[in-house]
């Protein structure tokens, strides 16, 4: 004989909410146990407190209540900016660093239980290495050897971190900074080496125009002798021209005494400073007579007319 059950009107409310609650809960769980690991993180997971893996990016379901996510780690290269720290040098000088690490997380597992607080043990073992280096080296070559030092410094840094799941990509040295008395040192070193090139510069351009100067008065003296040279080469050409053209025409006596007459005027005008004579007397008597003839000649010659 079956048995038939009947609940009232309250029961069946209750029950109905009892559904609704397990349904709910196991809703929740449902969700809990899904994780959604997005692109460059990497999530580390513990059941009841042990590691149980590292999730990588995608969906992953977890036990809910047994398993946690503990650690949510960025695979994306970080900057750090460290504070200066103070360094002594070789010979004997402090002076204030301020360094830049980039270093990016390659086993999330290892950062997360290596070491607590990575960060300020990179800075700690940041400033231990850069005191080791630059404690053999003098301000000059710290100043001038900055290459060098970021080589040394990542050197030791990426060996030290790696147990730590860290990879030092570079180390930087942002700013050196001296004391303020050496820094007024170099600054008069600066300006002295300035107004020593400023001075070279100066006495260049003064002798450099000295130079120019002096070519130009030379070119300008050879010029104007050159063009001396060539007018009386000019004038001692036209000068035979015009005797050659002379000789040619066969001029008579009279022309000769013509020219004569104009040379002995010229040479009256007063202007000469010198009176040539001719050694014989003789020569001077005929040749008055020559041009007395001559003129004589020619007056004749305008009375016809």
């Amino acid at each position: 004989m079956n048995s038939v059950i009947f609940l009232t009107k309250g029961e069946t409310i209750g029950l109905w909410i009892a559904v609704a609650i397990v349904a709910v809960i196991i809703l929740f769980l449902f969700f809990k146990s899904i994780v959604i690991v997005h692109q460059t993180e990497a999530y580390v997971i513990e059941r009841i407190g042990k590691y149980k893996a590292t999730l990588d990016v995608g969906w992953h379901f977890i036990v809910p209540i047994f398993d946690k996510v503990v650690k949510k780690v960025s695979l994306k290269e970080h900057v750090v900016d460290f504070k200066p720290q103070p360094v002594i040098t070789k010979d004997n000088v402090t002076i204030q660093i301020d360094t830049v690490v980039f270093y990016q997380i390659t086993d999330p597992h290892a950062y997360t239980y290596g070491v607590n607080n990575p960060i300020n043990a990179i800075e700690n073992l940041t400033a231990t290495t850069l005191r080791n280096i630059i404690g053999e080296l003098e301000l000059d070559a710290t100043l001038t050897s900055r290459d060098v030092i970021n080589a040394k410094v990542r050197l030791i840094l990426d060996e030290a971190t790696d147990p730590w799941g860290i990879k030092v990509r570079r180390v930087e040295l942002k700013n050196i900074i001296p004391p303020r008395d050496i820094q007024e040192a170099m600054e008069k070193q600066m300006r002295a080496e300035r107004e020593r090139r400023e001075a070279i510069l100066k006495a260049e351009g003064e002798k450099r125009s000295a130079i120019l100067v002096a070519e130009g008065e030379k070119e300008s003296v050879v010029l104007k002798a050159e063009a001396k040279k060539e007018a009386l080469i000019a004038e001692a050409e036209g000068a035979a021209r015009a005797i050659q053209l002379i000789n040619d025409a066969n001029p008579n006596q009279q022309y000769l005494t013509i020219k004569t007459l104009e040379t002995l005027a010229k040479i009256a005008d007063g202007k000469a400073t010198k009176l040539f004579i001719p050694s014989n007397m003789a020569d001077l008597t005929s040749l008055v007579a020559s041009i007395t003839e001559t003129v004589a000649t020619t007056k004749d010659k305008e009375k016809e007319e």
